[in-house]
Formats: structure tokens, sequence, C-alpha cells
């Protein structure tokens, strides 16, 4: 078999290398086309395509895609990883759950997710949903190279993992950032800073500013080795809350959309180290429920979601891919797509 991945944002590499790790597990053969976002986070290993024709004469068994298109043109089916989990950031017509007519296959999450993604697929009748579990979550139940962060930075204090989405109208960004500032220079905790990579340049700027003894900026595509070594999360409505969440840990949010009982969520930033506090005590209680909105979210922890997606795939590739309705026409979208890509063969 031979697959592709289709990246055009940059959390997009973590979440297809598990998938690559499993593809070359049973000898089969990946290739990458990147776009919209750098090239240099592709390892010398991985096999790059630089233009829409390479990826032609390719010609992939399958497209994996980890954001929310996919170029219609390309070879073989197109299958939808998804680049995060659903954070109720919108309403579900329009967000997590808006089909665009560009997938062939819905590799879905949990039971969250999985029944309305199979009434959609059952409505329009030209892709299907399979839960599978996502392929980002595996190495956090993988015993590997990624779990030694705190010991290559040297911290011996607990770590305090801050996060937060790029929505103006959702972003604790800076309504926080004076806070962290003086938390991280008491020296309580350890501090990591990751932020999402549309957040604007200033924002950015002004976290990376506060490094120092107690505070690490941490600039990556890959938050795994993070949301490992730390002990509690900071954050506000962003959907990496849910993939920290997963391995029972307690999560502190600033005025989060739909806050439940598996938060410790605030209003105002003097209410953060209380929070934190009350947090770390990791009530039974407040385990019970983060456990249970976990298991409602992704019930997967054997870390072999990637290979659920690939059984998946060619489960599809062999019974339906081909005997299913057409998509949508969207001549305009078309046409657009192929002027990103420069590509006008037919």
């Amino acid at each position: 078999m031979r697959y592709l991945f289709f990246v055009s944002k940059l959390y997009g590499y973590s979440i297809a290398r598990p998938v690559q790790a499993a593809i070359r597990a049973r000898g089969d053969e990946a290739a990458w086309f990147v776009h919209g976002v750098s090239d240099e986070y592709l390892h010398n290993d991985e096999q790059q395509l630089k233009t829409a024709k390479e990826v032609m004469d390719y010609h992939a068994d399958a497209t994996f895609v980890t954001s929310n298109w996919v170029p219609y043109f390309f070879p073989g089916a197109k299958v939808q990883l998804f680049h995060g989990f659903n954070a109720e950031k919108r309403d579900e017509q329009v967000g997590h759950f808006r089909i665009r007519g560009d997938f062939d296959l819905y590799c879905t999450q949990g039971p969250s997710t999985t029944p309305k993604f199979q009434q959609l697929a059952q409505q329009h009748g030209y892709f299907q949903a399979v839960e599978t579990g996502w392929p980002k979550i595996d190495p956090l139940f993988q015993t590997d190279e990624q779990t030694g962060l705190r010991e290559q930075l040297g911290i011996k204090k607990t770590i305090v993992l801050y996060t937060s989405t790029f929505s103006r109208r959702l972003t604790a960004a800076p309504q926080l950032h004076d806070t962290v500032a003086q938390l991280a220079n008491e020296g309580r905790w350890h501090w990591l800073v990751n932020l999402h990579p549309k957040m604007p340049p200033a924002i950015v700027d002004s976290y990376k500013a506060l490094e120092g003894p107690n505070l690490s900026f941490m600039d990556t595509d890959n938050i795994t080795p993070l949301l490992k070594a730390a002990d509690v999360m900071v954050s506000d409505t962003s959907s990496v809350v849910f993939e920290f969440m997963l391995q029972d840990k307690p999560v502190v949010t600033c005025r989060h959309r739909n806050p439940g009982p598996h938060l410790v969520n605030i209003q105002e930033a003097v209410e953060l180290e209380n929070a934190i506090d009350s947090a770390l005590t990791l009530s039974p209680e407040l385990i019970s429920k983060i456990r249970k909105y976990a298991d409602w979210l992704h019930p997967y922890r054997d870390g072999r979601s990637s290979e659920r997606v690939l059984d998946a795939t060619e489960a599809f590739l062999k019974n339906d891919y081909g005997k299913l309705k057409h998509k949508p026409l969207n001549f305009r979208r078309r046409m657009s797509t192929r002027k990103k890509l420069g590509y006008w063969h037919w």
C-alpha cells in the first residue's frame, strides 16, 4: 500500500507521524506533501513530494489529512484524521461537524463524535465514518523517547503547562500574562508555555520575554513530550485541554466556553494560583469526573489508534471506495484549490 500525508498546519506533523510509524511497521510506503507551512520539520528519512505533479505521479492509495481541506484531484481516498478534539468553540454544525465535501472516510475519535458523523454519513451518502481513536494520542500511551523532557530540562519542581487557543474571543493569553509572569517569578512551579501556531506574534513575543529559570517557552511541532512531562495544565477553550486530560491529569481553564465538572474553571486571573493548588490535590471526585469525560471523548488507551486507522482505510478501499455517491460538485472551490497548488492538468 502507498499512502500520502497532506499537511497544511504545523500541528499536522505530530498527528501524522504515529500513522507513518504504523505504515512502516506493515512494510508499506508513505510520502508527504506540505502546503502553507514550513517543511523544515520534516525528518531526513521522510519522503517529500514537492509539487502536485509529483503527487499525481506517486498515485497514493489514500491521503491522510490533518486539516479541514485536501485537494480534490489527488489520487486515492481522502481520509480525515482531524486536527484536534471538538473543543465546542462554535456551533457544531459549522465547527467540528462541518461537512465540506472533501473526504471519503472520517476516522472518528470516540463516542462524543462517532454517532454524529455516522448520522451525517448516512444523510449525505458520499463518505463513511469509522471510530478508530485519534493517532496523535498514541505516543501518550507508549513508552518511548518522548518521556524524558523533565530530565532533559533539569526540572525538579511541579510542572505547569500553559497553552492557549488563538481565537480572539476565547484566548486567555492576554488576560493571564501578568499573572503567569508573577507566578513564574515567585518560583513555586516551573512553567512550560506553548501557544497555538496561529497566535498573534505580539502575544507570542510577550510570553517569550518571560523565559527564565522558572519558565521555558516551548516552540515545537510536537506537544506530546510537554503533555507527558507536566503535572497540571492551564488553558482556555482549547482542544489540547482534552489531550492532557486523557492522562488522568487536572486542567485549570480560564473562562472556558462550556466548563464542566471535569475542569477547574476560573473567571479572573487573580484566581489562578488557588485554582492550580486545588487542581493539584487530585481529589478522588475530580479524578472520577476527568475519567468519565475522557472515556466519552476518547476511550482508547492502548496506543494503537494508528493501526485502527490503517485497518479502517484498508477495509474502506477494499469494500466501499468508489461505491458511494459522488461528492457534491463545487466548481468555484475546485478552481480555487487548483490555483493554490498551481496545477491545471486534467
